[in-house]
Parts: C-alpha cells; structure tokens; sequence
C-alpha cells in the first residue's frame, strides 16, 4: 500500500495500534480537533469525535488516509461503560466505521465523570499511575491487563481495514 496515513492523534497507544496494523505504510500522527468535548460521554458522540479526525487528517488531500480514534464513555441501562470508536476516511472521502470493546465503570469512576472529569484524568488517580492514557489505558486497568489501550485500538483498527479493503476489491 503506498498511501500514507495520517491518524488524528500524537497518543502512543493510537500510533502504535495503526503501524501494527498497518506495517508497511507510512503512519504520521498529528493533533486533529475532534469537535466534541474534550470526554465524550455517549457513543454518538464518541463516534462523531473519531470521524472528525478522520476528516481533518484526510482533508491534505492526495493518496491519504485519515484515521481517527476516540475514547468515551456510554450509558446502558444506568450504568457508565467504556466506549471506543475508530473511523478511516480513504482518498475518495468514503468514511469507514468501527467500534471496540466495552466494559463497565466502576461506580466511583462514573461518579467523577458526572462531576465534570476526565476519564484520563481519573483512570490516573484511580490506579495510582502517570498517564495512563498514553499506555494501557483505562481498559486494561479495568481488565487486570488483559486488554490494553493499544490492542482494543488495534481491534477497531482491523475492523477498519478490512471494511476498506474489501470496499476496494469491489
């Protein structure tokens, strides 16, 4: 594939989730607005943040790919649960989506997002740790590390290729 991608984030566990996915492709990480608030607290939000991205990487135009991902959080029947969404937008601006794993907020966490905090933010607190975000992420604190940030993006990532390539062998 001689297309370059560009993914709508400097945060390592997004970059590296795209290269290992992509291995042969040039993948640039840049800052891209998502254009919903800085955490997104339901899965049409979180959605939106992700192809936001997607379309502002893709919009240098020529042989790009844009690819965003985005973390958030949903509500399903009372109660917080972790949500990820990923979107690639191909050269012609075809928008591809795809969702990850979700798993439920302890209920001390969900409490501190009503109150207007970030999950990062959080998640850092709740775990006794620096930056989480940039390396397991709040799932794979959640999953004892059976999951990390990086993987869950990796998943979304696949999901997002596939649709694209089998979209271009039409």
């Amino acid at each position: 594939m001689d297309t370059k991608i560009i993914v709508g984030s400097q945060n390592q566990a997004k970059l590296t989730a795209v290269r290992q996915v992509f291995p042969d492709t040039n993948v640039m990480g840049q800052a891209a607005p998502s254009g919903v608030s800085n955490q997104p607290l339901s899965d049409q939000e979180t959605l939106t943040g992700s192809i936001n991205r997607a379309k502002h990487c893709q919009e240098s135009g020529g042989n790009v790919i844009g690819i965003g991902l985005e973390g958030g959080v949903m509500q399903l029947n009372g109660q917080s649960l972790l949500c990820n969404w990923g979107a690639l937008v191909d050269p012609k601006g075809l928008i591809y989506i795809a969702s990850g794993a979700r798993i439920p907020l302890p209920e001390s966490i969900a409490e501190s997002l009503q109150e207007g905090l970030e999950l990062g933010d959080i998640i850092d607190q709740y775990a006794s740790k620096i930056n989480v975000r940039q390396n397991e992420g709040a799932i794979g604190i959640l999953t004892n590390n059976e999951l990390s940030r990086r993987t869950m993006f990796e998943h979304i990532v696949k999901q997002l290729k596939g649709q694209y390539m089998f979209a271009k062998s039409d």
